[in-house]
């Protein structure tokens, strides 16, 4: 019976090293291949090789990493020539050598990069779709536009049910300062082919509620960069640059950019950023609110307090002023008694002589008119005291025809004859159309008076 000969596994790992080493096929060779899953830890930097057909699938796939003591001298190579650092999508040519571990089986060590090679396709559709879009005027458009500050009113568009999305609400509900959102999820398909078309139907959704939101959050949780192929389309890109109010995007992790993350208003790493973005908008105007409103309580209150001392100094200061205005004004007066009686006393003196001619003047006529005139005097006299004897004696017999016709017409002598007076209310009565039935009237005679009721009225 033939023995069978074996060997351990570690032995077929070394066989299989040793192999791959020994082949100069293999060694120091050039790649061209698509950078994925890049990522730097312990100061070395670590990624996934790949190659795709034409159809976006992937058919080639190799683990590779850049040593720390090469990964600074490559970094900064590329960077001069192209602008850009090492990073996921960029299609690159590679120099090194297939390594082979035991444990960790096949990789690829990098030792060079040929910065003139071409960056990837991803990459590149990214370029040609920014270039397209910053042609036709309109890159730029959704980044001007102003976040509210205080916005709450949030639509959203995400896959209902993600783990993102998750993240995105609890985010929210469960801020410090106990803000309130009110989010709004608008779902859609976030990977594969149907991504574009799908966000594109729930922009147009939220565009025709437009009114009744602050802003458009579009998020998506972690995964593998081809994951992401579907937000770099042009229609979509397109569609977010001119959209009216602005749009959040958090797509991804940090590492991850799409063409989204180059036109949106604001892009942040990760769905849960996007929710502190939101929290601290809002923490930002709430804090404005308050200053303003402390401002202006203490605008008000320093105001009061200068008012109530300015008033308190006019209170004090009105004595004052009414004591001076006093002392101005009696001094005033005493200048102008002053004034004229030194001007009168000029005047008198300057005209006193003039005063004593006149009045000699005048009792020397008046001495002649006595003279003249007191024998018409005496004749008028006479004439005078005539007349008002015949006037007195006239007016005389007038008023007494006058109190005979008064006692003969007098109420008393009427009522004597026989005739009565009827009142209503106090008022004399000369129509009975002026009377209702039920009126009290009053009837005074020569003697008494008489208190009635009407009970009927004849008016002829």
């Amino acid at each position: 019976m033939e023995v069978n000969r074996s060997i351990s596994l570690s032995q077929l790992q070394q066989v299989l090293g040793n192999t791959l080493r020994s082949n100069t096929n293999l060694q120091n060779v050039w790649v061209t291949a698509e950078l994925s899953d890049l990522r730097v830890a312990g100061g070395h930097c670590y990624m996934e090789l790949i190659e795709k057909d034409l159809g976006g699938n992937t058919v080639a796939k190799l683990r590779a990493m850049i040593w720390a003591s090469n990964l600074l001298p490559l970094r900064r190579k590329f960077y001069s020539s192209t602008g850009r650092d090492i990073s996921n999508g960029l299609k690159v040519m590679l120099r090194g050598s297939v390594s082979h571990h035991n444990v960790y089986g096949l990789s690829f060590v990098i030792s060079d990069i040929d910065p003139s090679y071409t960056m990837g396709d991803m990459e590149r559709l990214r370029r040609e779709i920014l270039e397209r879009l910053q042609r036709e005027g309109i890159l730029d458009k959704n980044k001007k536009l102003s976040i509210p500050k205080g916005s709450q009113r949030i639509a959203v568009i995400s896959a209902a049910g993600a783990a993102g999305y998750g993240d995105f609400i609890n985010q929210l509900n469960s801020n410090s300062e106990g803000f309130k959102f009110y989010p709004f999820l608008f779902p859609a398909v976030m990977q594969g082919d149907r991504t574009s078309g799908s966000v594109r139907c729930a922009l147009e959704l939220v565009e025709s509620t437009i009114d009744l939101w602050d802003c458009v959050v579009i998020i998506r949780g972690g995964g593998a960069t081809t994951d992401l192929n579907g937000f770099d389309d042009y229609e979509l890109a397109r569609r977010i640059a001119l959209f009216p109010i602005p749009v959040i995007v958090g797509i991804g992790h940090e590492r991850d950019r799409t063409v989204l993350d180059e036109i949106a208003c604001v892009r942040c790493k990760t769905p849960t950023a996007v929710a502190a973005y939101l929290i601290d908008l809002l923490r930002t105007s709430y804090s404005i609110v308050v200053d303003h409103v402390r401002r202006i309580a203490k605008y008000s209150s320093e105001r009061l307090q200068g008012e109530n001392y300015r008033l308190a100094g006019i209170e004090a200061s009105i004595p004052v002023i009414v004591k001076a205005r006093l002392l101005k004004s009696e001094k005033r007066l005493n200048e102008l008694a002053y004034g004229l009686e030194k001007g009168t006393s000029r005047v008198l003196s300057r005209h006193s002589d003039k005063l004593l001619k006149l009045v000699h003047t005048l009792e020397i006529n008046v001495s002649k008119f006595q003279g003249r005139e007191k024998e018409q005097l005496k004749m008028l006299n006479y004439r005078f005291e005539k007349a008002i004897g015949s006037f007195v004696e006239r007016r005389s017999t007038q008023l007494h025809n006058i109190e005979n016709m008064i006692r003969i017409l007098s109420p008393e002598n009427t009522l004597k004859r026989g005739y009565s007076i009827t009142r209503v209310d106090g008022k004399a009565l000369r129509n009975a159309i002026t009377v209702n039935e039920g009126s009290v009237i009053e009837t005074t005679l020569a003697k008494g008076t008489i208190v009635s009721t009407v009970s009927g009225i004849n008016e002829k």
